[in-house]
C-alpha cells in the first residue's frame, strides 16, 4: 500500500482511506455489520490505516459500528477521523456535547483527525457563533484532537477566509476530474496548496458516478487501458495531485476494496497522455447532461416524502445510457408519493445540498420528463 508522509502532519498515512458513509446495508437499511467488518478487516490487513466517519453517517450508526471494529485492533495501527456536525450546533455547550459523545461512540480517548463537517457560509457562521473553533482548538491543545481540519463545500473565497482566520492542520476537499472545473475544485486545491495544507480527498469517484460514466466515455478509457477499471482512473487522478495525503473511498463491496487496493499497490501517477485520455472521456460524459448528485442523502428526509437521491439516480442512469426505456422501467417501481410531483417547494433541501443543486428546479424538470411518455 502506497503511503504519504507529511512533516506537518507527523504521520504516515495510507494513500487509500476508507470512507465510512457507504457501508453495505441490510434490507431494513441498517449496516450489514458482518459484511462491513469483513471489508474493513481486508482493507486494514492490506495496509489501509485511515478511517473516516461522521456523526450522521448511516443515520448515526457509522461511528459506534466503526468504533466497535477498531477496538479490536492495535490503536497504533490506524488513524481515526470524524466530524463535528456544524448544522446541529445551537448554543455554546453543543460542541462539547457532541465531541464527548463521539469519543464514547468511537471508543477512543482522542481523535487522530477531527473535522468541522460540511463547511458552507452558513455553517461557518454557526461555528463562530457557538465558539466551536475555539473549543476545538482547546481540545487539540489537550491532546484529544491530534490534527484539526474541516471538510469544505462552498466558494473558494470562503476557503481563503477560513484558512486566514483560524489555524488548521489539513483540509478535506471534493476533488475529482469532473468537479475540477465544474465546482472550482482546482481553485480550492490551489488555495490549500498556497497555505501549505495537506488535502484529504473526498468524493474522488463522485458518489460512484465516475465508476460508471456513459458507454462512449467508458469505451475511451477501456481502449487506453483494458486492464484497469473505470473507477481507478478517477482514484488515480485525485491521488496524483501533489499535497494529497489520502484519498477516501466509500467501499460497499469486496470487489471495490480489491480494485482500490490494486490501484494503490503500487500506485502509478497519471501520465500526461493518460490525462489527455481522461479529458476526452470527460467531454463525452458531460454531454449526457446528468445532475451532479453524489447520493450523500444530506437532503433527506424530505418533508413531502420525495426520494430525492433515487429520483436523480433514475434520471442520471437513463441519461448516461440514453435510454428512455430504462427510465420508464425504474420510474414504475418508484412510489408515486416519492416522485417529484409530491414536492411542495419548501426548499428545505436546498441549503443541505453540498453540491448546491437547485433541487426543486431539477425535480420539476424530471417530473415534466416523466410525463412526456404518459400524457
Amino acid at each position: 500500500m502506497e503511503t504519504r508522509l507529511f512533516p506537518s502532519i507527523g504521520a504516515e498515512l495510507s494513500l487509500l482511506g476508507y470512507g465510512c458513509m457507504r457501508f453495505p446495508t441490510l434490507p431494513d437499511g441498517k449496516i450489514d455489520r458482518a459484511e462491513s467488518e469483513r471489508l474493513l478487516t481486508r482493507a486494514h490487513g492490506a495496509g489501509v490505516n485511515y478511517f473516516d466517519t461522521g456523526w450522521g453517517y448511516h443515520g448515526g450508526e457509522s461511528e459506534p459500528f466503526l468504533g466497535t471494529v477498531l477496538s479490536k485492533w492495535d490503536r497504533s495501527s490506524y488513524f481515526l477521523a470524524t466530524k463535528l456536525p456544524c448544522w446541529l450546533l445551537k448554543d455554546p455547550d453543543d460542541p462539547e456535547r457532541f465531541f464527548s459523545r463521539q469519543l464514547e461512540r468511537c471508543r477512543v480517548d482522542y481523535f487522530d483527525f477531527y473535522l468541522a463537517h460540511s463547511i458552507t457560509e452558513k455553517n461557518y457562521e454557526i461555528l463562530n457563533a457557538t465558539g466551536a473553533c475555539d473549543y476545538l482548538a482547546r481540545q487539540k491543545a489537550e491532546g484529544k484532537i491530534r490534527r484539526l481540519g474541516f471538510s469544505f463545500h462552498d466558494r473558494p473565497e470562503l476557503l481563503e477566509r477560513m484558512l486566514t482566520e483560524h489555524d488548521w492542520d489539513f483540509v478535506q476537499l471534493q476533488l475529482n476530474y469532473l468537479d475540477w472545473d465544474l465546482q472550482d475544485a482546482k481553485r480550492q486545491y490551489e488555495i490549500a496548496a498556497a497555505h501549505g495544507l495537506p488535502v484529504v480527498v473526498m468524493e474522488p469517484v463522485r458518489g460512484g458516478a465516475l465508476a460508471t460514466l456513459s458507454e462512449q466515455a467508458r469505451a475511451v478509457l477501456n481502449k487506453a487501458d483494458p486492464e484497469s477499471s473505470v473507477a481507478s482512473w478517477a482514484v488515480r487522478f485525485a491521488a496524483s495531485l501533489p499535497g494529497v495525503m489520502t484519498v477516501l473511498s466509500g467501499m460497499t463491496a469486496m470487489d471495490q476494496v480489491e480494485d482500490n487496493l490494486n490501484t494503490m499497490t503500487p500506485f502509478r501517477p497519471l501520465s500526461d497522455s493518460e490525462r489527455a485520455v481522461l479529458d476526452e472521456a470527460l467531454a463525452l460524459y458531460r454531454s449526457a447532461a446528468t445532475i451532479p448528485c453524489t447520493g450523500c442523502r444530506y437532503c433527506m428526509d424530505c418533508p413531502a416524502g420525495v426520494d430525492i437521491p433515487r429520483v436523480f439516480s433514475i434520471y442520471n442512469q437513463a441519461r448516461i445510457k440514453d435510454s428512455r426505456e430504462d427510465f420508464d422501467g425504474s420510474w414504475r417501481l418508484l412510489p408515486e408519493s416519492a416522485r417529484p410531483d409530491a414536492c411542495v417547494g419548501c426548499n428545505a433541501c436546498v441549503s443541505s445540498c453540498p453540491q448546491h443543486i437547485d433541487i426543486p428546479g431539477r425535480l420539476a424538470e424530471i417530473g415534466a420528463y416523466s410525463r412526456e411518455r404518459t400524457e
